[in-house]
């Protein structure tokens, strides 16, 4: 093994050197709990307030608007759950896409099992989601619409504003997962229009076990954790005053920097796809091509099997993913990419790259140089290029 080179962001980050420093004192220093009345429970509570008023500044929120969880799987259970609960008596139809996260996907499939209506729209070969279909199947026993605002595997971009906008005219809640776009694209929840966000601080620089749901004020919800009155009554339990510190930090910094660190990520995915095109043959670049955020790259290499390449990879030192790190320990085909139209043999054979603003071209130079050979081995003993060869 060469060298080291970090390709999986859409994962997770690491935690920068700024965010780490501000943390320190809430574990020797500032280290009581934030519910307490003594002088040690005050001062996190400080510290707790000033997290929470950067996070909800980032998105433009109120501060009382925004409530800390474990991350953001947590916060997107939370969302749907507590939402279609507390709203029950408005219907017990809710719509979402295809191409969710596993925890709004499976959080809705509970659902079912309990009576719940989902309907789960379909997307192009783009991974888009249709503003008319959406709007077909919204009916008056329609309590909530979920939909993400940029997706995790392909990075494609919705037309988030849009649809919250004609999701509101029909006076129907609306959440969007947003953990993935939060750093790349400008989110502000109160022109958007939204009742519920999804946030998480370890895809942007920040610590894990920490993430966030925006909660519109007046906008009724059940929480899943019950046994205090912590987080505005939303979520009873010891809140994580380290990583909240860690969270606010993170996402200020990633504000102050998103139009720089946008710029300098895409143009190392960019140069990646150029170089990806230029050197192997027979390759899928998935998602739109505009319309995406700016550190996702899936790449689909037909003949060969995703899950070789991505070991081959590793044993040189780089790490990629197979498709969304929630998922990766099983063996089921990507949900997404078959959404989307892919046939199951490039589905099989697709790589999920995604760079942070550490990444270099020099880096990206390293990994195609490693990944021609890795190809071009696989696919002389792949049994699929032999078919290819036969036209079968």
């Amino acid at each position: 093994m060469e060298r080291k080179v970090f390709l999986d962001a859409a994962s997770t980050t690491y935690v920068s050197g700024e965010v780490l420093e501000e943390m320190l004192p809430a574990f020797d220093t500032v280290y009581g709990n934030a519910n307490s009345t003594h002088y040690y429970g005050r001062a996190a509570n400080e510290l707790l307030d000033k997290s929470r008023d950067r996070v909800a500044r980032a998105i433009g929120a109120k501060p009382t608007e925004i409530c800390f969880t474990s991350g953001g799987t947590e916060a997107n259970n939370f969302a749907i759950k507590g939402l279609v609960y507390a709203n029950a008596h408005k219907g017990n139809h809710i719509i979402t896409s295809q191409i969710e996260h596993l925890s709004v996907l499976q959080a809705c499939k509970e659902l079912e099992q309990e009576g719940y209506k989902v309907t789960y729209l379909p997307v192009d070969k783009y991974g888009i989601v249709s503003l008319a279909k959406l709007m077909h199947h919204l009916t008056n026993n329609t309590v909530l619409v979920s939909i993400m605002t940029a997706n995790n595997e392909v990075g494609t971009i919705q037309h988030i504003n849009a649809m919250a906008k004609t999701v509101k005219e029909k006076g129907v809640l609306f959440h969007t997962d947003a953990v993935q776009a939060v750093a790349s694209i400008p989110l502000n929840v109160k022109t958007m229009e939204i009742d519920a966000m999804t946030i998480s601080s370890h895809k942007l620089y920040g610590p894990k076990g920490i993430g966030a749901l925006y909660v519109k004020k007046g906008v009724a919800i059940k929480p899943l954790l019950v046994g205090g009155s912590h987080e505005f009554n939303h979520r009873a339990g010891t809140v994580n005053v380290a990583c909240a510190i860690g969270f606010g930090k993170a996402i200020e910094i990633a504000i102050r920097d998103m139009q720089l660190n946008s710029e300098k990520i895409k143009s190392i995915r960019e140069y990646f796809i150029k170089e990806v095109k230029e050197k192997i043959a027979n390759v899928v670049i998935n998602g739109h091509h505009t319309q995406k955020l700016p550190h996702i790259a899936s790449v689909s290499f037909s003949y060969v099997e995703a899950d070789a390449v991505s070991t081959l990879l590793d044993l040189e030192g780089i790490a990629v993913s197979t498709g969304a790190a929630c998922s990766a320990g099983d063996s089921k085909d990507s949900h997404v990419l078959k959404a989307m139209g892919l046939s199951t043999e490039l589905v099989k054979s697709t790589i999920r790259f995604s760079f942070t603003k550490r990444n270099t071209k020099e880096e990206i130079d390293y990994v195609i140089k490693k990944l021609e050979v890795i190809i071009e081995r696989l696919r002389e003993i792949s049994p699929l290029t032999q078919k290819s060869k036969k036209g079968e």
